[in-house]
């Protein structure tokens, strides 16, 4: 730049910031302007996650039972399952948490579901419901829907939570309506989530001779084998924590 350039520029600067000063204004900043983006601006991504997490949570808090609303789950394979979900629903398999009376199972469910919800998915649909529930719906009068519209809900909701699969007495109508839910969760890839007092496949001793009855053996080897390759299986053990606490 020549010196005569230098001068002009000096001088146009001078009058821009005397017109500024006489009305009242601050001289130009002579430093970069910050630009960073700010999470609390409504423009930028993590506000609309937030506003998206708080609007799921608040769905999860509709669709779960008063005493386990402060569910969190912190079993890493349950917290893995969580996160896959909330990553791609389309991919993720469904779980399966299995284990005796009181090890935590519905506690790890719904804390899994919550922690979806916290995640800000563009999309949160959740249906919660223990399986005498589920079937007492089914039944013909459960319902003002009716047993096929119930039925097409629980297949078709994103995210559908069964618990306590495996406890209705065994009957040709139960098993129809649990191999006709899972059958259609599994064709659809929709994530599901089972909670059982029943193993996937009982242990056996050492003669090969089950030590107790198993999925396959309550509900069927159609069903047994759908959820063999839809489920992670996560087996929950310890002593039953509702007696403890009692005994506290």
């Amino acid at each position: 730049m020549s010196e005569i350039t230098e001068k002009a520029s000096a001088a146009a600067m001078a009058r821009l910031r005397a017109g500024l000063a006489a009305r009242g204004l601050d001289e130009v900043p002579g430093g970069p302007v910050e630009d960073e983006p700010n999470p609390d601006d409504p423009g930028h991504p993590e506000y609309h996650r937030r506003n998206r997490a708080e609007w799921a949570v608040g769905r999860w808090e509709t669709a779960t039972p008063p005493r386990y609303l402060r569910a969190r789950a912190d079993h890493p394979d349950v917290i893995a399952w969580a996160e896959r979900v909330a990553a791609d629903q389309s991919t993720a398999p469904a779980l399966l948490l299995t284990g005796t009376t009181g090890t935590g199972k519905t506690h790890q469910a719904y804390g899994a579901l919550r922690l979806i919800a916290e995640t800000g998915p563009r999309t949160y649909e959740v249906m919660a419901t223990t399986a005498a529930d589920m079937y007492g719906r089914l039944r013909p009068g459960g319902t003002d829907r009716g047993t096929e519209a119930e039925l097409g809900r629980l297949c078709r909701v994103p995210l559908l939570l069964l618990d306590d699969l495996g406890s209705a007495k065994a009957s040709e109508w139960v098993e129809e309506i649990t191999y006709r839910l899972i059958n259609e969760r599994y064709n659809q890839c929709r994530p599901t989530l089972f909670t059982s007092n029943y193993p996937a496949r009982a242990n056996v001793d050492d003669h090969g001779r089950p030590l107790g009855p198993d999925l396959a053996q309550i509900l069927g080897e159609r069903i047994a084998s759908r959820l063999a390759e839809m489920t992670t299986v996560v087996a929950m053990a310890g002593a039953d924590r509702r007696l403890q606490r009692r005994a506290v």
